[in-house]
């Protein structure tokens, strides 16, 4: 009878004190996730609060404004997600395994999770969480000419150009990616021939 032998059963290799340190060292990274849990209750905290506010003043409050307050607990949530990838992504890649493989609940993307997929997600929810910001913006500016408008033109047109360069690094984090992709499967042919 034949067993497999898998990672977690291969014999574990010794470390120099220095290598041992410096391999420790990721474990300096897990005040920041935790930190981060704290501000995702922050923004728990926040999103209810706004909830409470589009509840109690629904009746008194315009379409606008509602939407307005409707786009901010959007933006909560997208920035929320946004907290959970890096949390759960980041520790996983940076810090320890989480070892979920037999948890129901386990994220889809967590399986498949590296420093260049959790690039790419971070990109994308940033870009998710800018338009949402910009539209607010939109929908704001509608009385540019009035002495109580928040936004001026410079400043719609800076955040679209923002927004603009937020897609534009998303596109080259995605070339460069898939152009690493190819050269890695390249070597990896070259090298069974």
């Amino acid at each position: 009878m034949t067993t497999s032998t898998t990672t977690s059963d291969a014999p574990r290799v010794g470390l120099r004190p220095l290598p041992r340190l410096i391999f420790a060292s990721r474990w300096l990274q897990l005040p920041l996730y935790l930190g981060l849990i704290v501000a995702q209750v922050v923004y728990v905290i926040l999103f209810l609060k706004e909830l409470w506010h589009l509840v109690a003043h629904s009746f008194e409050a315009t379409e606008q404004q509602i939407m307005l307050v409707v786009l901010g607990l959007i933006d909560v949530v997208m920035i929320s997600n946004l907290l959970i990838m890096v949390i759960v992504g980041g520790y996983e890649t940076f810090v320890s395994r989480m070892e979920l493989n037999k948890h129901p609940d386990q994220p889809e993307w967590l399986s498949h999770v590296n420093a260049s997929v959790l690039k790419i997600k971070l990109a994308m929810a940033i870009i998710g969480i800018s338009s949402i910001h910009l539209l607010r913006t939109f929908i704001e500016s509608g009385n540019l000419g009035s002495p109580s408008a928040t936004f001026t033109e410079a400043g719609i047109m800076w955040q679209t150009i923002i927004h603009t360069v937020f897609i534009l690094s998303a596109i080259g984090i995605a070339l460069v990616d898939r152009m690493g992709t190819a050269n890695q499967a390249a070597h990896r042919k070259n090298g069974q021939h």
